[in-house]
């Protein structure tokens, strides 16, 4: 990765190309755009790669709010610092960051206790703009205001991040790989590692082996999982999740007339350990609920379903059953700590980065990358700015 040197462009506006998604579905269009230099606790990053995550896709395909347009979508990602806004003390022009859509301001109270990950000072929730003044620091030639995405808009050569979003890191990990710590391996391995605490020995359920479900899959493998049981529509992920610690396989759609849920009861003799529904639908979740351990059985939801979709449980099953159901975001990490920890993982040979990557490709390129992972074809597509 590039070394630290001073920065010639600080203070200044930079005119570098990005990929601007302009309406709902269609194909991306690259262009010039003119990203303003960093204000106060902002970093204005040279972005090196990006993968491309299904809630990329998700939002670019949405029609009706909170889908707003015209878009620099993108929030997987590395780079390079080069230039930070006043009163920005953790990272200088050259520090290699993952930028990470979700904030750890260090001050709040969820931010300084170790129950939480999910800071009040700077809310997750979707954002036009910059979280301090809702304003856009990219515009296109003609002066439209682009907006942000995620806290990140990681599809542009250049981006500004605020503090409270970056997260610096080792550059000795490749960028192809440091780049999934951003979002989607990160969550799942901390889906297992962080919010449902694994026990060794036990046996875990993963319903969706998609990247996320697969990186459940590995955080529960490193946690010493004795039997991952891998649940999805698509035979090929058996093969697949073995690489990352799967043990067994069901394909849910040839299971005949039982319920999935009577299916994994019949395997575990009562129930998974543990449940994780990755997929993001609620009749899912219910299967997931069904097929978890009376007494002590745990239930995460990592998919996320429409704003509106309900659950829908029996109280006197939730009072009798004695299991627990939670929500996982970010796989309960927290950005500025928790990270280092599956670096340190991963230089030691232990987290497994390399398989998750199954195809890169250029900048220009960035709407096959949309293409692979609406076709089924790719786990995480490396998109480089400038191979």
């Amino acid at each position: 990765m590039d070394g630290k040197r001073a920065s010639t462009t600080a203070g200044n506006p930079i005119k570098c190309r990005a990929a601007i998604a302009r309406k709902a579905g269609e194909p991306l269009v690259i262009e010039e755009v003119i990203v303003a230099p960093p204000n106060h606790h902002e970093v204005r990053i040279k972005i090196i790669c990006t993968s491309l995550c299904h809630t990329d896709v998700t939002f670019w395909k949405l029609e009706h709010p909170p889908a707003i347009f015209p878009i620099i979508l993108g929030h997987e990602a590395v780079g390079v610092v080069e230039s930070v806004g006043e009163g920005v003390h953790e990272v200088v022009e050259g520090d290699t960051v993952i930028p990470i859509f979700l904030a750890d301001c260090g001050e709040c109270k969820d931010c300084l206790s170790s129950k939480s990950n999910l800071c009040s000072k700077f809310p997750p929730r979707p954002s036009r703009g910059m979280k301090r003044d809702e304003t856009s620091r990219f515009t296109d030639i003609n002066g439209e205001t682009l907006y942000h995405f995620l806290n990140v808009s990681s599809f542009s050569e250049y981006t500004v991040v605020d503090i409270a979003h970056v997260t610096k890191i080792d550059p000795i990990i490749p960028a192809n790989r440091a780049c999934l710590l951003s979002c989607g391996v990160s969550t799942g391995v901390g889906a297992a590692w962080k919010t449902a605490k694994v026990e060794a020995g036990t046996t875990v359920a993963i319903f969706g082996l998609g990247a996320i479900g697969l990186a459940v899959a590995e955080g529960a493998r490193l946690c010493g999982a004795k039997r991952i049981i891998g649940i999805d529509v698509n035979q090929d992920k058996c093969e697949i999740g073995k690489k990352f610690g799967v043990t067994d396989f069901v394909n849910s759609s040839n299971i005949g007339d039982k319920a999935l849920s009577q299916i994994i009861i019949e395997m575990t003799d009562g129930g998974a350990d543990y449940c994780f529904e990755c997929v993001g639908l609620t009749s899912l979740m219910n299967e997931a609920y069904a097929s978890c351990r009376k007494g002590w059985g745990k239930i995460v939801m990592v998919g996320i379903d429409h704003p509106g979709a309900m659950l829908t449980l029996s109280s006197f099953e939730i009072l009798h059953s004695g299991k627990s159901l939670m929500g996982s975001f970010f796989g309960g990490l927290k950005p500025k700590s928790d990270i280092h920890l599956l670096e340190k993982l991963y230089l030691d040979k232990e987290l497994k980065l390399d398989e998750f990557v199954t195809h890169e490709v250029n900048f220009d390129d960035i709407n096959k990358a949309f293409d692979l992972l609406l076709e089924g074809k790719s786990l995480r597509c490396v998109i480089y700015m400038n191979k």
